[in-house]
């Protein structure tokens, strides 16, 4: 289900974000407005996107998800409406590449954390998923690539 994690040392990333807390089911309603909103704003802004969309979240989703959905920028936007500057961090991270829908990432991360766990690696609260593949030019969930970061406590 998720390849052999690894260990990484990410760099620092400016981002454009834009902060959500929502419960766990309106999830899929909020995410696609989300990314289109921040999209527009980027390319009306002339700033050029550097990789994939993601999600940072601060602490480990429970019934509410409390997280910021953005992109990695080549320079600061303007914030604008509910648009700010961000930054992923640059951090020694564990990270995995789960393949398949949006449906299975709860049960990836569930197998994530107990390599984790199992390995005896101590990890930082924080987590972020990058969505690889771009369902909209990939319409087969099941060769869908989402990477998995959990940032490691010194």
């Amino acid at each position: 289900m998720i390849d052999t994690p690894q260990l990484i040392q990410t760099e620092e990333q400016l981002t454009a974000v834009i902060h959500l807390t929502v419960p766990r089911a309106e999830i899929s309603n909020v995410m696609g407005p989300a990314i289109a909103e921040i999209m527009s704003t980027i390319a009306a802004q002339g700033v050029t996107i550097n990789g994939p969309c993601f999600s940072y979240h601060q602490k480990r989703p429970t019934d509410i998800f409390d997280f910021e959905v953005g992109f990695p920028v080549n320079q600061p936007i303007t914030p604008a409406g509910r648009i700010k500057m961000s930054k992923l961090p640059a951090v020694k991270v564990v990270r995995t590449i789960y393949q398949g829908s949006y449906e299975g990432l709860g049960a990836a991360w569930g197998e994530f954390c107990k390599w984790i766990e199992t390995e005896g690696l101590n990890v930082q609260e924080s987590l972020w998923e990058c969505y690889l593949t771009d369902p909209g030019s990939n319409p087969d969930p099941d060769t869908w690539r989402t990477e998995l970061n959990r940032p490691l406590s010194e």
